[in-house]
């Protein structure tokens, strides 16, 4: 059994995170949806999902997390500040995917105006920032994507060295689509990547010689795999998952995560509702009980075996 990385203080409700590791092994940083779990007056419907900051947490080894704050907007962009964010805010940021460029580090965030409390309606766009330090962010723009309803960016540079962006687009029955790009500054679109079920959180890495995506299905983890980072096939059938029901404490499974590679080993942090099953409602969002919307972020070590991608839980010490 997964044992837990991190919660986030404020709210419980640490979602989405990503994790990087800074150039020479100095610190590790994670990045997450800081969902309103336990906000006292959150507002009505869905509002508790909404209205959220990008919690950050710092680490010297991957396992021992503190908090180190939110990111706040400013005239340039975001700003990482001590502290627990504002108890109203104005607009909602999601699932942060960050990359290192070769030179420095770009973030592709979920931005949406307000704070909603339902899900139609409500225009969602991924919006780029560079930063040198992690902490300080400059604003880009929005990226011109296939609709005004995308979210969950995931960023790789593929075999042919050219950058993919694989996202959400809520706008095509919630399947993934990908943009491409030489330079991280000019997209086009690349068409559908995963059709079939909804899912939503990709993010694709390679791992023994081939590349592979995880996206999240609400039930636990899609698998799918690929020789060149474009044409993908489902590992198993359409029903088999990794990190189900029963992978995760308590009655959850796994959502939506990302990878990172320290060494030889590849990390796989992801968030996990242990209180949420799939008759509940795989994404949480419609739980009324705030002991059901906690979140906690875990991790499992990837591997390749019998040509199969695998989720191995560490050692429990």
């Amino acid at each position: 059994m997964l044992r837990e990385i991190y919660r986030d203080p404020v709210y419980d409700g640490a979602t989405d995170p990503v994790v990087v590791i800074e150039p020479g092994g100095r610190g590790w940083w994670m990045f997450y949806t800081q969902r309103r779990a336990t906000h006292p007056d959150p507002g009505p419907g869905v509002s508790w999902v909404h209205g959220s900051r990008i919690g950050v947490a710092r680490s010297r080894d991957g396992l021992d997390w503190h908090y180190a704050g939110t990111l706040e907007p400013d005239a340039g962009g975001l700003e990482l500040t001590a502290g627990p964010p504002p108890a109203d805010v104005y607009r909602t940021h999601w699932a942060p995917e960050v990359v290192f460029d070769g030179t420095g580090w770009r973030m592709y965030l979920t931005e949406i105006d307000g704070v909603p409390d339902r899900w139609p309606g409500h225009a969602r766009t991924i919006v780029a920032y560079r930063s040198s330090d992690l902490a300080s962010w400059r604003r880009l723009g929005p990226l011109d994507l296939a609709s005004d309803r995308v979210i969950d960016a995931g960023v790789a540079r593929g075999p042919d060295a050219r950058w993919r962006l694989w996202y959400k687009d809520e706008a095509s029955d919630s399947i993934t689509r990908v943009a491409v790009s030489d330079d991280l500054e000019s997209w086009r679109d690349g068409g559908v990547a995963i059709g079939g079920r909804p899912h939503e959180g990709p993010s694709a890495f390679e791992l023994d010689g081939r590349w592979w995506m995880i996206v999240d299905e609400w039930r636990g983890m899609g698998v799918f795999v690929s020789d060149d980072a474009v044409h993908w096939g489902r590992q198993g059938g359409p029903d088999d998952v990794v990190l189900g029901a029963g992978a995760v404490p308590g009655r959850g499974f796994g959502h939506h995560g990302a990878p990172v590679r320290d060494g030889d080993t590849l990390w796989y942090y992801f968030f996990a509702q242990p209180a949420t099953t799939p008759d509940a409602g795989g994404d949480g969002a419609a739980a009324d009980d705030v002991e059901a919307r906690r979140c906690a972020v875990y991790r499992v070590r990837l591997r390749v075996d019998a040509d199969r991608l695998v989720c191995e839980a560490e050692p429990m010490h």
